[in-house]
This record gives structure tokens, C-alpha cells and sequence, in this order.
């Protein structure tokens, strides 16, 4: 197989996915290093191709649905409660946004979906002893949630709103 053969068949792979493929199990798959695997996705996303890294690995932007951003408030202690009600909703939890004073904005990508996805991520950050990116602004950040219909986007913003978590602006 040549390069070009297996950057097909790693967008074939996250096109037909149903959750994130990590580097490690394409490089099994195709017969070639996670290094090989992670330089292909740069050069697929140069050329344009929607792939995300995200903690659990290699996801396809070609999602169907509609988005909304909504913007969040809580302490570090809130999260699991945040990311859990957001997927009971039946949306996808997409990313984290904060706006960094240095740096602007700052984007991590978390594609959860699940309460198993949330539980994953939740020990991968007790694991790692790492701090949300939320921590950064006082607990003040933005989720972009994706959902089947403006009825599930509704759903999620009124369980944020319900355990207090939306952020209101003061008047």
C-alpha cells in the first residue's frame, strides 16, 4: 500500500467510525507506525480533510445535526455533573472553548457523546492530574454542543440552566 493508498483508507476508517480511532490502532491496522499514522493526519489536514485530534483519538468533522454554543460558569468540581447532563440530552458534547488573556482563544476538542464517554474522560483527567481549561478563566467557558434537532439543543440548555451552570451575563 502507498501513502496515498493509506490516507484513503485512514479517512474511509474515521468516515465509517462510530467514535474515535486512535493513532495507535490505524498504525495496527494499516502495518505501519503511530508516527507514520500521525504525519498522514497533518498532511490530510492540509489539503482540507475534517479530521480532529481529540483526547481519544482521530475523529471525521462530517457529523450530522445542528450546533449551538452555549456558555457554561461552574468550579472544577462541577464538570462530570456539566458534561454528564449534556449527553443525557442525547447531544454531543464537541469541544471547550476558553478565551485566554495571552493567548485568545483556546479550543480542546472532547467529542463525548456518552455517559461512557464521559466517565473515559473524566479518568484520563484524574489520571493525568490535569486542570480543565475552564480553570484558566475562573470556571467561565464555552461547550459547542451538537444535537439531532433544535429540540435536543433546547433539552441541553435547559439542564445547564437547571443546575445552574449557564453563564448570565450581569446587567
Amino acid at each position: 500500500m502507498d501513502a496515498q493508498e493509506r490516507r484513503r483508507a485512514i479517512l474511509q476508517r474515521l468516515n465509517t467510525a462510530t467514535g474515535p480511532v486512535s493513532a495507535a490502532a490505524l498504525a495496527r491496522e494499516l502495518g505501519v507506525s503511530r508516527q507514520i499514522i500521525v504525519g498522514d493526519v497533518a498532511l490530510l489536514r492540509a489539503v482540507g480533510h475534517p479530521v480532529t485530534a481529540t483526547p481519544r483519538g482521530y475523529v471525521s468533522d462530517r457529523s450530522p445535526g445542528v450546533t449551538r454554543t452555549l456558555a457554561c460558569l461552574h468550579d472544577g468540581a462541577g464538570m462530570e455533573a456539566e458534561l454528564t447532563a449534556l449527553v443525557d440530552t442525547g447531544c454531543e458534547v464537541v469541544d471547550v472553548i476558553v478565551e485566554h488573556p495571552i493567548y485568545g482563544q483556546l479550543t480542546g476538542q472532547l467529542r463525548l457523546r456518552s455517559r461512557y464517554d464521559v466517565s473515559q474522560f473524566i479518568a484520563q483527567s484524574e489520571r493525568s492530574g490535569a486542570q480543565p481549561l475552564s480553570q484558566l478563566t475562573g470556571g467561565l467557558h464555552l461547550h459547542t454542543i451538537r444535537g439531532e434537532d433544535d429540540s435536543a439543543l433546547n433539552r441541553a440548555e435547559e439542564a445547564m440552566g437547571e443546575l445552574g451552570f449557564l453563564w448570565q451575563e450581569e446587567v
